[in-house]
């Protein structure tokens, strides 16, 4: 993707007019439209629903404005359930700066459907990280995360770290990449995620201390709720985040180092 042009892909789907899922890639237009296709599938195909209605975004990015990035570290946390899943997550984000009242609220909000009506929000929370006092213009659509990927060699490099640790679906690799463009966001402390997806209960935290820390349960299997919540620091320019989290292009060229599982 060096020198041709480069194409951001963006999908969302809905299903009885609530929020179904949505995906981010960048693409040559060699690849443009399988990648496209793809995308089409996995609307139609969701844990929680075939789509009634999606939207398919390609808009041209001229290589020069095309940010190059590194992923973040990773590593596992071991928890045996979503409740020590929690615990642990809600003490590394303590640790990373995060009041203890704007964790526990963030949660609250993920675990009933941030969105009016319980409902699972488009994009994610923007939440003041010593208040707690949510930031988003929209409390029903979010800010999204978008304009995000892997150089094919990134992501060869990412899958063959996944696979022998069994981890080398979507869910991880999409969530590894947007993480790191969140990080890079000026304003940002932190990200709290859990999926939304009924039969995938892990989740993640990522910091500038911890990098992307993953646990395998950070919620009830079954449960269709979920979400994110980005921790701004107090004062910062709100509007100059979402700026870069939703219009930067950003392509990832390097992965980060796999740490050893914690306990």
């Amino acid at each position: 993707m060096s020198s041709a042009p480069i194409y951001s892909i963006r999908m969302h789907a809905t299903t009885g007019g609530d929020h179904l899922c949505g995906a981010e890639r960048l693409s040559t237009s060699e690849t443009l439209d399988g990648i496209a296709a793809s995308l089409v599938r996995r609307a139609l195909s969701h844990p929680r629903g075939s789509a009634d209605a999606l939207r398919l975004s390609v808009d041209r990015v001229e290589p020069e404005k095309v940010l190059r990035g590194r992923l973040l570290d990773v590593t596992t946390c071991a928890v045996a359930d979503w409740r020590g899943g929690r615990n642990a997550a809600r003490a590394f984000l303590v640790k990373a700066g995060v009041a203890a009242g704007a964790i526990d609220a963030a949660m609250t909000d993920l675990a009933a459907g941030a969105a009016p009506g319980g409902k699972n929000m488009r994009g994610a929370m923007l939440v003041d990280a010593r208040s707690g006092l949510r930031l988003e213009p929209d409390p029903a659509r979010g800010v999204r995360a978008s304009r995000m990927d892997l150089s094919s060699e990134a992501e060869q490099r990412l899958r063959a770290e996944l696979s022998p640790r069994n981890l080398d679906n979507p869910h991880v690799r999409e969530a590894i990449v947007l993480a790191a463009k969140v990080a890079a966001a000026p304003g940002i402390v932190a990200e709290l995620c859990w999926s939304d997806d009924p039969d995938y209960t892990a989740g993640y935290i990522c910091t500038p201390l911890h990098g992307y820390l993953r646990f395998p349960h950070l919620k009830p299997a079954g449960e269709a709720i979920g979400g994110r919540a980005f921790f701004l620091q107090p004062q910062c320019d709100v509007a100059e985040t979402i700026a870069f989290l939703e219009e930067a292009v950003v392509l990832f060229d390097e992965i980060g180092v796999f740490h050893p599982d914690r306990n």
